[in-house]
């Protein structure tokens, strides 16, 4: 909890630098909003992932970003992704278990995880099909890849933006589509006849909802809220329901601050008791008063993202 309120502080500091008001509005919803022909953003984000219902469980994602408006209508940027965790005792059983950015390091299931890696590098391409201030309604389109030593991930995401009260008072709306690739060291507890038994890449499919709607209330200040459900499958059918993991959903504040020439924005997530566990039955599942420990999961969620435009 150290670390949040050390981001926390960073936010209200930098916040509070004379600027005017600029996007992105939320921290995990993706706006239409893209930079204008010919300009360049520099981005930072710090993600602390905290807590489960039981045992140590601290996991922070960096990822520094540089983004072009290559036309008014699509920007493209690139990320350098890495992870720290440290965990122990995190699971129901009471045993330590890395999370998923890690799961291809083995833990000792009584000792202490702790870790950090570089974790991959991202290429984001956003087409904004339609503009909110110009049509009413914002639609944009959205392609990432990413490539590490050990994970491949692709994910695609619809956006759609709404605008009211001469743009104070902005909605947007996220569904997301991702591929993840994971190499995995073989388990030799395992079924020798199974995949598992060998090093082998696990395949997974993330679909996520997001909706979040914030309202500028003074010059350069806006404040709103964010909801989140997020679906897991194993392997990269999400239409076979058999494959079902993990459901879980989040929602909590977030705060921004824009300026002409930077940006601060900060989000607390926190999950919230309707999640599920479809890959294990009731007796040895991840779920406790309602809410999933299982290994992309945890109870709260703080992100930071500053930003300089040149």
């Amino acid at each position: 909890m150290r670390a949040a309120f050390f981001l926390t502080m960073i936010g209200i500091c930098l916040a509070s630098a004379p600027a005017r008001a600029d996007e992105p509005l939320f921290g995990y919803i993706y706006t239409t909003d893209t930079l204008p022909k010919g300009k360049t953003e520099v981005e930072q984000w710090a993600t602390l992932r905290e807590g489960r219902s039981q045992g140590d469980f601290h996991l922070l994602q960096t990822r520094t970003e540089i983004s072009h408006g290559v036309t008014d209508n699509f920007q493209l940027s690139g990320y350098v992704n890495a992870a720290w965790a440290d965990a122990k005792g995190n699971t129901p059983s009471g045993e330590t278990a890395p999370p998923e950015v890690f799961a291809d390091f083995a833990a000792d299931p009584n000792g202490r995880f702790r870790k950090t890696r570089f974790e991959s590098v991202s290429l984001e391409g956003l087409y904004r099909i339609s503009s909110p201030y110009t049509s009413g309604v914002g639609v944009a389109l959205y392609l990432e890849p990413s490539i590490g030593p050990r994970t491949r991930e692709l994910e695609a995401r619809l956006i759609v933006q709404k605008n009211f009260l001469d743009d104070r008072l902005v909605f947007a709306a996220n569904a997301t589509l991702g591929y993840e690739w994971r190499k995995l060291q073989g388990d030799p507890g395992a079924d020798p006849a199974s995949v598992d038994y060998v090093t082998h890449w696990d395949k997974e499919t993330d679909v996520n909802f997001g909706l979040a709607g914030s309202y500028r209330f003074t010059s350069n200040w806006s404040l709103g809220a964010e909801l989140q459900n997020e679906r897991e499958w194993a392997g990269l059918d999400p239409f076979k329901a058999s494959n079902r993991t993990n459901l879980a959903w989040y929602a909590g504040p977030t705060i921004h601050y824009g300026g002409r020439h930077m940006f601060a924005t900060f989000t607390t997530l926190f999950q919230l008791p309707w999640a599920q566990d479809y890959a294990n039955p009731a007796a040895d599942n991840f779920i406790v008063n309602g809410i999933t420990n299982a290994d992309d999961f945890e109870k709260y969620r703080f992100r930071l993202k500053i930003g300089y435009y040149f």
